[in-house]
């Protein structure tokens, strides 16, 4: 592979997300998207179609006959610890969209397949890569609005889940707690550091779901700062913003359309941010991943990071279960990288 010519990526699982992979690397000139594959043949074929690419019935023919550097993974989660691992095996570089497992076990055996084999493995949390959100990050170290003292995520929204597999515990891990929170617990990773605590709330169940569709969770980092996240597939708070953190000289806030923040001497807003893009979000993350294969750049996700993610949702479970804080087990230093 040469560092001059685009890394060639095959993708696993034709859903919604693989979408909006084909469109980001229709962007980008780093990345290439050369196959797909899917077991619902009629679903590959029209995205390989849609893109210039070969279709697949499953990942083990298309890596065998596509001259592939890596892979991303977008199957549902109680798949991904096997298709990852076959890749991994293989020599493949992965990119697994979260949450990276449902379970820690399963997530350490992928890490350390990565690790035997040598190849780049992490999982993809788009948000890292929200340019607001990285800018927002410098901001706050910076220290434009002191020590941040409080940290808030909103992740909610009307959705119908009663036909997705994400609302199935047996393939998905869960309900919103595992598939909107792994998202709110790596942003709250990148911002405040290692988490020490997890205390989770359930809503009343708006849908007929096995699952929860509406949680509160509240967090403290190793550092004592508090956090409170809020997931719903079933209401929507109507708030402009996404992150808000609120620091001992300012308040800085992340939102879908505009992000800003005001420090306590400043009588307007200063205006840092466009909001959320979606595909320029998935394009950097493409990009960022590119570069660790190339080894020009470094993960601005770790598999350390990954790992986290995956600990910190299973004591959210046993915290929501029992109705009281709980620990967090020991996790790595979240990686301070900024793309």
């Amino acid at each position: 592979m040469s560092k001059d010519s685009p890394v060639r990526f095959g993708i696993v699982g034709a859903g919604a997300i693989a979408q909006a992979y084909a469109q980001a690397f229709g962007q980008s000139d780093e990345v290439e998207l050369c196959a797909v594959a899917d077991n619902r043949s009629e679903a590959a074929e029209a995205m390989a179609e849609a893109n210039g690419c070969a279709a697949y019935e499953s990942a083990e023919p298309m890596v065998d006959a596509a001259d592939l550097d890596a892979v991303i993974v977008c199957t549902p989660p109680a798949t991904h610890r096997d298709v990852c691992c076959d890749l991994l095996s293989r020599g493949i570089h992965v990119l697994c969209e979260k949450p990276l497992s449902i379970d820690s076990v399963k997530a350490h055996e992928m890490v350390a397949a990565a690790d035997e084999n040598k190849v780049v493995f992490t999982m993809a949390s788009k948000f890292r890569y929200v340019a607001d959100v990285t800018s927002a990050k410098a901001l706050v170290e910076s220290g434009v609005i002191g020590e941040v003292v409080m940290f808030e995520n909103v992740f909610t929204g009307h959705v119908d889940m009663s036909q997705r597999w994400n609302s199935n515990p047996k393939i998905s891990g869960g309900g919103v707690l595992i598939d909107n929170g792994t998202h709110s617990v790596d942003i709250s990773r990148y911002f405040l550091g290692g988490l020490k605590e997890v205390q989770v709330m359930e809503g009343n169940r708006v849908q007929d779901l096995d699952v929860e569709d509406t949680v509160r969770m509240f967090v403290r980092s190793e550092q004592g700062v508090l956090a409170s996240i809020d997931l719903s597939w079933s209401v929507s708070k109507e708030q402009p913003y996404f992150i808000a953190i609120y620091g001992s000289a300012g308040t800085l806030l992340v939102g879908w359309q505009e992000s800003k923040y005001r420090r306590s001497c400043d009588t307007e807003w200063n205006v840092f941010g466009q909001g959320y893009d979606k595909v320029d979000a998935f394009k950097r993350q493409l990009e960022n991943f590119a570069a660790a294969i190339q080894g020009t750049d470094k993960l601005l996700v770790t598999p350390e990071d990954a790992l986290a993610s995956v600990e910190v949702i299973e004591a959210a479970y046993r915290a929501m279960q029992q109705g009281a804080w709980e620990p967090i087990g020991a996790v790595e230093q979240v990686s301070s990288a900024v793309s």
